[in-house]
């Protein structure tokens, strides 16, 4: 397993690799939530994503 880096992208549905904020990629807007690890990542807007950390707690 990858060790947790800023930078890395985690997909709707996955267990959060690293607690912090993750960044909604693709959306036309700036989507941004905090998420602690070993969640499921979240939908947006009931659609799968892809999520970017931007800041590691």
């Amino acid at each position: 397993m990858m060790k947790p880096r800023l930078g890395m992208t985690a997909r709707t549905g996955e267990k959060c690799p690293k607690s912090g904020v993750w960044r909604a990629l693709g959306t036309p807007e700036t989507v941004t939530l905090s998420v602690s690890r070993g969640n499921k990542m979240p939908t947006h807007e009931n659609k799968y994503v892809n999520w970017k950390l931007i800041i590691m707690f």
